[in-house]
């Protein structure tokens, strides 16, 4: 994955093949299938390229149909579904060997002003306070953070805490919630379609995790199949992907070896500035 975010940004840069119809590269990695975030973001963006400027991407919804193979490009088809005097929908097929696997479909919009309000972001320990993911994942797996940085370290991640039986977090009649604190390594462009697609990158690497916490497993367990299978995102408001941003994410329930997870994103000012929810595969081996 990408180790910089130089590296992130290029992953992001795809290839015209024809109109609509772009290829993705991808990145060196150790993982045995493409990262759900990476097709997401890839995908996200040939959505951008099909829209006039000024108009904004407000929700995805996606699904994850087949494992991504990391030893080849992706092929990224859009379709212009309708194009109104303020909304504008598009629908995306990713492929590999001549197959889909993965669906997208987003809805853009022209900036407009209205009515107001949000949720108010939870009281939690600054970023500088907080230990990286890379630590968390080396106590957890007995592996070495570098395992992780060699993945991830275009991110810096922070652990808030979790609810689970070691955690900080008081329950509160939710029994599965963690909180992260997320930003780039790096300065970003001052591109709000960009910024959008890394934080569509970064919001699939942890949340499905958000649905393990009472059980006392994590993602990388040999005891556990993982996989994300749908993925949606509504984007509030305009913010940098360079900037703190608190992931505070919720598992309302697992069941049928699905876990659902939900997440809010506020920027550190207070800002709501996206929601994310997520249902995925955690079957126990």
């Amino acid at each position: 994955m990408p180790q910089t975010l130089a590296e992130l940004i290029g992953l992001l840069e795809l290839e015209p093949i024809e109109i609509d119809l772009f290829r993705g590269r991808q990145p060196r990695t150790n993982l045995q299938r493409v990262f759900g975030g990476q097709v997401a973001a890839q995908a996200l963006r040939a959505v951008c390229h099909s829209v006039d400027a000024g108009r904004w991407v407000h929700s995805l919804h996606a699904y994850f149909l087949r494992p991504g193979d990391t030893g080849v490009p992706i092929v990224y088809d859009v379709e212009r579904i309708r194009d109104g005097s303020s909304f504008s929908t598009r629908r995306v097929l990713a492929r590999q060997h001549g197959r889909p696997i993965f669906y997208l479909t987003a809805s853009l919009q022209i900036d407009e002003d209205g009515l107001e309000h949000q949720d108010v972001m939870p009281d939690v320990p600054v970023p500088e306070e907080c230990p990286t993911l890379a630590e968390m994942y080396s106590r957890a797996t007995g592996r070495s953070a570098e395992t992780w940085q060699s993945e991830w370290a275009a991110l810096d991640v922070r652990y808030v805490g979790d609810s689970g039986p070691h955690g900080v977090l008081a329950r509160g009649g939710r029994p599965a919630q963690s909180r992260l604190w997320l930003r780039t390594t790096g300065e970003m462009p001052d591109d709000r379609v960009l910024n959008t697609c890394v934080l569509a990158y970064a919001s699939d690497l942890t949340l499905l995790g958000a649905a393990l916490v009472p059980h006392g497993v994590t993602i990388p367990s040999p005891r556990l199949q993982a996989a994300s299978l749908d993925h949606a995102m509504w984007f509030h408001r305009a913010f940098r992907a360079d900037a703190w941003l608190l992931y505070d994410q919720v598992s309302p329930s697992a069941t049928g070896a699905r876990g659902l997870a939900q997440g809010r994103v506020f920027a550190a000012d207070g800002t709501l500035v996206a929601s994310v929810a997520q249902e995925g595969l955690i079957r126990p081996r």
